[in-house]
């Protein structure tokens, strides 16, 4: 219960005190992203290292002008711009150019954070929703991969991602060790499963995050796939496996399905939106035309988050009717 301008707030408990900070929570997630932006870095080579420094500088710089133009105060202390600057640049292609990393910067910043009243007041993932449209944008620059420097012994060589090997069922699929440890074409900083577990495992350690939204949006995934996944010649374990390794998935069910702002804050709606997640990436990569899903699953489920934060709201003492608990 709180007064807020002369009016008696009733919320439903608990009614939880931390010391936890924004930028205390941005720079435990800068240090968990750290190990897969140094392993993208480590395995695409130097161009890897100058996408993420622009997409940050780039995030850092639109936040700074936007704020200064509308004569807000200055907010880039508060990290959460250079958070999303490498959360955009893990999830784009090490060879992308560089003047598309900056615009999909500010397009995060400007037109899906701050236009809407900065931090906390966006409805979608700032980071997915710029990848998204430089998708859409950028098709083909999007959708260029290159194998990494090292495990395949070839230097920046164009190549087909294992999900896009697995879908049309041409090209060639790496080990499940490879695909676990990184060495598979991709994304910056979505290749190495190890990398973003060790990121992972340090949240939950610090409590930044909560697992149910990654476990619920895992275990959907791969129940699907598991049974209804088009496996071709692998077995429904392997298939699985290789599905959970592959693409963004986990990179984005740690660190995109879990934001503050654009996710559930109650028990059964962080476990409703996860779920639902899971459902769409596994209907999108299996029946959609790209083999990939996870962006777009997010960001329709960011919409739907607000519903879901209403139908699973405990009711507050003394209040009558309402949602379930």
């Amino acid at each position: 219960m709180q007064v807020e301008n002369n009016r008696l707030t009733v919320s439903a408990a608990p009614h939880i005190h931390t010391n936890m900070t924004v930028s205390g929570i941005m720079r435990d997630v800068i240090i968990a992203l750290l190990p897969s932006a140094v392993f993208g870095c480590v395995i695409f080579g130097w161009r890897a290292a100058v996408v993420i420094i622009t997409c940050i500088a780039s995030c850092l710089l639109s936040e700074f002008i936007f704020n200064k133009v509308m004569k807000r105060k200055n907010t880039i202390g508060d990290l959460s711009a250079v958070v999303t600057g490498m959360l955009l640049a893990l999830n784009l292609p090490p060879q992308i150019p560089i003047y598309m990393a900056v615009i999909g910067s500010a397009f995060a910043i400007i037109v899906v954070k701050q236009i809407f009243g900065g931090l906390g007041k966006n409805f979608m993932n700032p980071a997915l929703a710029a990848r998204c449209f430089m998708l859409i944008a950028w098709t083909s620059a999007m959708t260029a991969f290159v194998n990494p420097l090292m495990g395949y012994g070839a230097d920046a060589v164009s190549a087909a991602t294992p999900l896009a090997a697995m879908k049309s069922g041409a090209g060639d699929i790496p080990s499940l060790k490879n695909a676990f440890l990184g060495f598979i074409p991709g994304t910056i900083g979505e290749t190495s499963v190890l990398m973003i577990l060790i990121g992972f495992v340090y949240l939950l350690i610090r409590r930044v995050i909560t697992p149910r939204i990654p476990l619920a949006f895992v275990a959907a995934f791969a129940v699907l796939t598991f049974f209804f996944g088009n496996k071709g010649d692998m077995s429904a374990v392997d298939y699985t496996l290789m599905q959970l390794c592959t693409g963004g998935l986990m990179l984005g069910a740690v660190f995109m399905a879990t934001d503050y702002t654009t996710t559930p804050t109650t028990p059964w709606g962080m476990v409703i939106f996860g779920i639902g997640c899971g459902v769409l990436t596994f209907v999108i990569r299996r029946f959609g035309g790209y083999p990939e899903g996870v962006s777009f699953s997010i960001i329709l489920m960011n919409v739907a988050a607000p519903l879901i934060e209403k139908a699973t709201r405990p009711k507050s003492f003394g209040e009558k009717g309402g949602a379930a608990q």
